[in-house]
């Protein structure tokens, strides 16, 4: 029974200090949660309901929206039950949907930020052609790759790990995690090492390379221009955009670098931080930015407000 069980599920390793300030935990989670879930569907019900924001950055800001309840969604349910919980342990199958959906929503965060950047370089380098290049059928098009390529990607990448004969079952996390998993491998992982390299390149380091392209040229033609209110205007409708990139991009960054250390190198508290910051920062800071930095969103925003209230 004991190797039935051993076999079958994961046990999380980071839950068994925590004591009674899990409790203390289970409340702030909560509260983020109802939080990030509230703030993003605000945002995608105000996008929806305002046809004057069928645009193709308003309709990005929406999909930036609903990955962020999408990769909640994949932490917070089993998160706050680990904590209400005295028993920590996860099965394998619902320990791989748990990396699909986590690994495939950090992929979307990228592909996304790379569509905005791409969409904001044509409308302020581009702006006589911006209509002609930025068509429905066009958005409908770039939106689908954002969607079907990393999803594609990340389940191979989650099919060469569910291969692999494992030497334990113990995950020094707060949820599954590829590489956590990849480690307790008993044999050799240079597959699955060399793939994961090919899907962080293509579905992050690539797409970042993008966007700092698209920005330097912004950055070029502002400073062509002599119009003070041109530079004015691409720096509103830029700088929302610069903020959610540079958060999430740091957050990756810690989530990739210190993901490479082994279990007991560096600080419970600090292993805690970093592997759920990219979690929750920019789905709670992203409806926010927007929220607050484009007056149509925050209009209608204000106006649906308005009109719950008197109802």
């Amino acid at each position: 029974m004991e190797n039935e069980t051993l076999s079958s599920y994961f046990y999380f390793t980071l839950f068994n200090s925590q004591g009674l300030t899990r409790y203390v935990f289970f409340s702030l989670g909560l509260v983020l949660y109802v939080s990030i879930v509230f703030f993003n569907t605000f945002i995608i019900a105000a996008i929806i309901l305002d046809t004057s924001l069928h645009k193709p950055m308003y309709i990005l800001i929406s999909c930036l929206s609903a990955n962020a309840l999408y990769g909640s969604f994949g932490l917070f349910p089993r998160l706050l039950l680990d904590l209400h919980s005295d028993i920590h342990t996860i099965s394998h199958s619902a320990c791989f949907i748990q990396i699909f959906i986590i690994y495939t929503y950090a992929s979307y965060e990228f592909t996304l930020l790379t569509a905005m950047a791409y969409d904001r370089y044509i409308a302020i380098c581009q702006p006589l052609q911006y209509h002609s290049i930025m068509t429905v059928k066009w958005i409908a098009l770039i939106i689908a790759g954002v969607w079907i390529y990393p999803m594609f990607t990340i389940g191979v990448g989650i099919l060469l790990a569910v291969r692999l004969p494992l030497c334990g079952n113990k995950i020094v996390k707060l949820y599954c995690m590829n590489w956590a998993i990849v480690r307790l491998s008993c044999v050799s992982t240079t597959v699955n090492n060399l793939y994961g390299f090919f899907v962080a390149a293509t579905t992050i380091f690539m797409p970042f390379a993008f966007i700092l392209y698209t920005y330097v040229q912004i950055l070029i033609i502002c400073q062509r221009s002599s119009s003070a209110l041109y530079k004015q205007k691409a720096l509103h409708t830029c700088l929302p955009h610069i903020v959610s990139f540079a958060n999430y991009s740091i957050a990756m960054f810690c989530e990739i670098t210190f993901s490479r250390y082994n279990p007991g190198e560096l600080p419970e508290i600090v292993v805690i931080i970093l592997s759920l910051e990219f979690l929750i920062i920019p789905p709670l800071l992203n409806p926010m930015v927007y929220g607050l930095s484009f007056p149509e969103i925050r209009r209608k925003m204000s106006r649906v407000a308005c009109e719950r209230t008197q109802a």
